[in-house]
């Protein structure tokens, strides 16, 4: 490092990668990512995918961005807008201008950046900075393309091979400009190219050509560091809400000492699920691609029905077609964990972007009354507890739940602690082994009282043989039954189980200012920009409060109390209101404000702030 550069010493900073799908900008927003982990940095990303599958290169509706927050306290969203950007092309700089901070530096590809580049990302001029307004940015032009050919004519590499080595270069040069190691991320390139050692050296040396150039030809008037804190002792992962909701139904299946079965059809954003659970065969897991999605789900119904930990994954799309299945395992009473993994709609809707949308098909989304319990993770790493919970919940009051995540959170990381295995809760199926003392003529449907969970019999049991089917069950014979006093009695019945569920779920805790007026109000992957927001809010010295929901149906026995508490309150959702108007409907006299937006994108920091000062000054 030249000893002559200034360092700036930050609490935390804001990278964004952008290019085009082809650049490797997930890749290397992933690794970057992971060394800032490593290196004591809380982090939040938020990977930007185009719906297209292969646009047209250089085009706008091509451009694939990946942004990440770093910082030394807890980080908990990827930053509004940048303080370092990385453009590959013109595209990519046009795409992002709006993610961008007054006084950023701005790094491109100047072989990217010819007159056919511009004309394809749609400038009308040879100017772009210019014609994008961008007068206060630091440029850093790099010559990436040129660079990294002449660096690897050596390797034995033909020109497109080396040029897909030019994301490796941006990686070094932003490890150079926020003081990071190379260490860990050749460490990674070792991994990932093991069995290809020509691209693992030719990757490997991109990347230190990248931090050269930055080191060589003096790339800024500073040197970012940022600073680090101690984290709570344990060991530590840099994990998507995909990869953490499939590692919570592992340690689930484990702790209930059954085997893990998934039955499912791909769906963007929902398919890295399946994919990491079909790795873990060595652990009892059992994975099926289905044809369609209603085989999928009828598959892990057939799972469930034969005792194991049951589960389908999907996205809102899916999540239509399999309402009747999910009737009938409502009906039959089965454990089943249904993960919607929710993306723009309506139909095939945005495939790559997040919304908020599936929550009344989640709640409603059946024929008849079919109440099942809805849990919603709030953060990537919170995609492991609340997959584990769906699974208790599931298995211990036999039930299908529905795991509501988004894109956001799914393909979004943060780091997460690995838990011990003897602090997550019990998971306690209700066999028949439990029945109590005495009991006599034993029917599928025999339940317990209280709790109105049906006794489990494992298919094999010797002597209780049954069948369970989709038609309505006499309550005291488990016979088909078309009686109407006694249809009333089951439709009472199941709802009352799922009411009882809020007995054994967490309480409601309230974050910020006990005194507050103004509660804001939110559920599901909206957390973080909903706890930035009001933080920053009590940073400007107004009082303000913040209730976050993640166990839905049934709610948290004290949500009524705390939502009527407050003077004002305001629901924040990525929808037009669908978790608003639910609580109307459920607590009498709650009439809150509502902020919607449904933008694809995540919530804009700055605009929730000044809506809820807007309240508080009312």
């Amino acid at each position: 490092m030249d000893e002559q550069k200034a360092v700036k010493t930050l609490k935390d900073i804001v990278i964004r990668f952008s290019g085009d799908s082809g650049d490797g900008m997930q890749l290397t927003g992933t690794i970057f990512s992971d060394l800032s982990a490593m290196t004591g940095n809380t982090i939040s990303t938020f990977p930007d995918f185009p719906a297209e599958i292969r646009a047209p290169q250089g085009t706008l509706s091509g451009v694939s961005g990946y942004q990440v927050q770093i910082g030394s306290r807890a980080v908990r969203t990827p930053g509004e807008r940048a303080d370092i950007l990385v453009a590959m092309n013109p595209a990519a700089l046009k795409v992002s201008v709006g993610y961008l901070k007054k006084d950023s530096i701005i790094i491109i590809d100047t072989d990217s950046f010819a007159a056919n580049d511009l004309r394809k990302a749609e400038f009308q001029t040879e100017e772009p900075f210019e014609e994008l307004g961008l007068r206060t940015q630091q440029i850093i032009p790099a010559p990436i393309s040129s660079v990294v050919k002449e660096g690897l004519k050596d390797f034995g590499l033909d020109a497109k091979s080396a040029l897909r080595c030019k994301n490796m270069f941006a990686l070094g040069l932003i490890c150079w400009l926020c003081d990071r190691p190379l260490g860990p991320a050749e460490a990674f390139l070792d991994r990932k190219f093991a069995k290809k050692p020509q691209l693992r050296d030719a990757n490997k040396a991109s990347l230190n050509h990248g931090f050269d150039f930055g080191a060589n030809t003096h790339a800024s008037a500073s040197i970012f560091r940022i600073e680090t804190q101690k984290p709570t002792p344990g060991r530590y992962l840099d994990i998507n809400g995909n990869k953490a909701t499939a590692y919570g139904l592992i340690a689930a299946s484990e702790r209930a000492g059954l085997e893990l079965f998934l039955g499912s059809y791909p769906i963007t954003p929902a398919t890295d699920i399946l994919h990491e659970l079909a790795k873990h065969k060595a652990l009892g897991v059992k994975t099926v691609q289905a044809e369609d999605e209603i085989a999928g789900i009828c598959t892990a119904i057939g799972a469930a029905f034969g005792g194991d930990l049951a589960v389908t994954t999907t996205s809102g799309p899916g999540l239509a077609l399999k309402g009747e299945a999910i009737g009938l395992a409502v009906m039959a009473e089965l454990p089943l964990v249904i993960i919607d993994v929710q993306r723009g709609g309506p139909s095939t809707g945005l495939p790559t972007k997040s919304e908020q949308t599936d929550l009344m098909q989640a709640l409603y989304g059946r024929n008849g009354e079919a109440p099942l319990p809805v849990v919603a993770a709030t953060t990537p790493d919170t995609c492991f507890l609340y997959a584990y919970w769906a699974a208790k919940l599931a298995l211990e009051h036999m039930t299908p739940v529905i795991l509501l995540t988004d894109s956001f959170i799914a393909n979004g990381s943060s780091a997460w602690r690995i838990p011990e295995a003897d602090t997550l809760p019990d998971i306690k199926p209700q066999y028949v082994d439990q029945l109590p003392e005495g009991t006599e003529n034993w029917r599928p449907y025999l339940r317990n009282e209280e709790t109105h969970v049906r006794y489990w019999a494992v298919p094999g049991t010797p002597g209780f043989e049954h069948r369970l089917g989709g038609l309505e069950k006499n309550y005291k014979t488990s016979a088909i039954s078309t009686d109407a006093a006694n249809h009333a009695l089951m439709v009472a019945t199941r709802q009352a189980k799922i009411d009882y569920i809020a007995n054994s779920i967490p309480l409601l805790e309230v974050e910020g200012d006990q005194d507050a007026e103004v509660l804001v109000v939110g559920w599901g992957g909206t957390y973080g920009h909903l706890y930035e927001a009001t933080h920053k809010v009590r940073e400007r010295g107004y009082k303000i409060a913040h209730l976050h929901f993640s166990f839905i149906n049934p709610l948290p026995s004290n949500a009524a109390e705390l939502l009527l508490r407050y003077k004002k309150v305001i629901v924040a959702e990525q929808n037009l209101g669908q978790f608003a108007r639910y609580l109307r409907g459920l607590i009498p006299g709650f009439a809150p404000r509502q902020y919607n937006e449904v933008t694809g994108q995540p919530f804009v920091l700055s605009h929730l702030i000044e809506e809820f000062i807007k309240l508080i000054e009312e």
